[in-house]
This record gives C-alpha cells, structure tokens and sequence, in this order.
C-alpha cells in the first residue's frame, strides 16, 4: 500500500488493506480447517452437508433443494457431495412421503455419531483459531463482518 501511495498518490487503496489481509486469513483458515474433516476421510464440503443435516433437527433430513441453499452451493455440488456420503453410508436417500417424485436426504446412524463427533473437533479448532481475539474483539468482527456480508449480498 505504502508503494501505492508513492506510485499513485491520487488513489485511496485502503482497500487492499482489508480485502489483502482477508484473503491471506481465507487460506490460513481452510489449511488449518480442513484436518479435522480429512482425518475422518471428508472434505469441507462433505461436513458441510452433514452438519446442515444434523442441524436441522429429527429427523436429519432435507431436500436437495434445502441443502443447497443451506449450504450455499449448486444443486449439482449437492449431488456430488450426497453422492459422496451415500457411499460412505452417512446419508440415505429416502422417497417424499407427500410427493413420490421427490427426495429426502436424511442422516444415517452412523452419519449422526460421525457430525456429531465432527462438530466438537471442529468447534474447538475454531476457538484456539480465535484465540488471540477478546471476546469483545471476536463479538465487533462478526458483527462488522456479518454487515459487510450482507451490503455484498445486495
């Protein structure tokens, strides 16, 4: 930026002070998050599904509809991840009781034991990754990134 201002004194790039400094704690958040979901053979994504599965209470089921906006992906990035956790025999795909054209995807045993197990890890990473932020701290930067969140959103 200091090199900005040199160059091009008649812009205001402080900006790139923000935007730079969270795209640098985009990857060092996925490279430390990621572990926990490899290490029970998942990706991001995968969670991801699972735990907007779990979430929404019993019976830990959705549409693909559902999951897809809960996760905010495509509907094909819904089925590949199902797709996924159904061979792992996490979720099962099961017939709309009001509609036989449709489907649910609904958590397996196994899938409840595996997010539920999943989540705790994940939770406490997330702690000792904002562990160097006060509590107040940590409660100004959601709020100020919940904002600018939704002023992207539109």
């Amino acid at each position: 930026m200091a090199q900005w201002a040199v160059e091009r004194p008649d812009l205001d790039v402080s900006p790139m002070g923000i935007v730079g400094r969270l795209h640098r704690l985009a990857a060092l958040l996925d490279a430390e998050l990621r572990p926990v979901f490899a290490a029970a053979g998942l990706s991001d994504g995968d969670f991801d599904v699972l735990a907007s599965l779990r979430r929404s209470g019993s019976p830990f089921e959705l549409s693909p509809g559902e999951l897809a906006a809960t996760t905010m992906v495509t509907s094909g990035a819904v089925t590949k991840r199902v797709d996924r956790l159904l061979a792992a025999g996490l979720v099962e795909r099961t017939v709309c009781a009001q509609d036989a054209r449709s489907r649910r995807i609904r958590l397996t045993r196994s899938g409840v034991t595996l997010v539920d197990d999943l989540v705790e890890k994940h939770v406490a990473n997330e702690r000792r990754l904002v562990a160097g932020l006060g509590d107040l701290e940590r409660s100004r930067l959601a709020h100020l990134l919940e904002t600018w969140g939704r002023t992207l959103d539109g």
